[in-house]
């Protein structure tokens, strides 16, 4: 991470990392809490039960990172810090009814039918309904499509980017660019990325993602 941050020309301590826990054992979690860590992600609320129920360290902080279904709402926003994946109205309404607190809006970007989000064409509307239903809207979040080669998904990080900085616009709360994983968190980092969401480069030990 610091050195795809150095190559763009940007300070690494403005990129937090989401650590992506999912899948992986407590013990896994520790031992990368005890190297400094302190930002884990779930994406499913079975997942993120289970850690709270595991008495892991008070000062780990949680994020949602995954699809939500409406009804698992209510123990989502009572457990994690910040939801990337608001993906849709109703789940903004749900998400406020619930008193979630801060959230990311997720978009899909290539309008692939397996993927959830919202078109990237109806940002400015979609910013708009958003905030008056109430949600506290912190930024963006999106998973581009997949490629062969992690500087193909430049263009796609670059979309994002451009919906971030037109948010940022409307509102100061707005800070918060979240996209790049594991395969291509630099290319996302190059791009303009305040937020990545890496585990398997992390757990597996084939990038620090810090250095």
């Amino acid at each position: 991470m610091a050195a795809a941050a150095e190559r763009a020309g940007r300070n690494a301590d403005e990129i937090d990392l989401v650590v992506v826990s999912k899948m992986r054992s407590n013990e896994e979690v520790l031992s990368v809490y005890r190297s400094g860590e302190r930002i884990f992600g779930e994406n499913r609320q079975q997942g993120l039960r289970a850690r709270v129920e595991a008495g892991l360290p008070d000062d780990i902080t949680w994020h949602f990172i995954g699809p939500l279904q409406s009804r698992k709402a209510r123990y989502v926003a009572a457990h994690v810090d910040l939801l990337h994946s608001l993906d849709r109205l109703s789940l903004a309404q749900r998400w406020v009814d619930v008193d979630g607190g801060p959230a990311l809006i997720q978009f899909n970007l290539a309008g692939e039918p397996q993927k959830v989000g919202f078109d990237p064409q109806s940002a400015d509307e979609v910013l708009a309904d958003v905030l008056e239903i109430g949600v506290d809207v912190r930024g963006v979040m999106a998973i581009p499509p997949l490629v062969e080669d992690p500087a193909d998904s430049a263009p796609w990080f670059a979309l994002l980017r451009g919906i971030f900085e037109r948010y940022r616009d409307e509102s100061p709360l707005i800070d918060v660019c979240s996209m790049g994983m594991t395969n291509d968190f630099e290319v996302a980092i190059a791009e303009g990325a305040t937020t990545i969401r890496v585990g398997r480069a992390i757990f597996e030990g084939t990038n620090t993602a810090r250095h």
